[in-house]
């Protein structure tokens, strides 16, 4: 049997995801003003939304289908989430260091989440 879990907060992936949404929330901040609109609550949406679809997912953990589906939009979240790093990078608001370290966080977030995807029994209720 696998492990039990209380709730989707006790989930690392949950835990790794809430804290990116939070430290790119702060990051954002050193964004200029004319990516206020755009680049800003682009980033700050798609990285809140990792988080918040894994949670989605875990309500819906009793039908397999719709588990697997929620997480799937996590993991494109996390993938826009490092798109719009690439765009601060090149655009010079992150340095490299900051981006990748960032982008890195992202990409073991969707490392976890495919192995949810993949291994949803583990997670569902029968």
């Amino acid at each position: 049997m696998g492990t039990k879990y209380q709730g989707f907060r006790d989930l690392i992936v949950f835990k790794k995801a809430y804290s990116l949404g939070n430290d790119i929330f702060e990051l954002s901040k050193l964004f200029p003003a004319n990516e206020q609109y755009s680049l800003t609550v682009q980033i700050r949406r798609s990285s809140r939304s990792i988080a918040a679809n894994i949670g989605e997912a875990w309500a819906f953990r009793k039908y397999l289908k719709s588990f697997i589906y929620k997480l799937n939009i996590s993991y494109g979240e996390a993938s826009e989430t490092g798109i719009w790093l690439n765009f601060a990078r090149d655009h010079k608001y992150l340095d490299t260091a900051i981006h990748n370290e960032f982008f890195d966080r992202c990409e073991e977030i969707q490392k976890m989440l495919r192995s949810m995807i993949n291994q949803p029994e583990k997670f569902c209720n029968s």
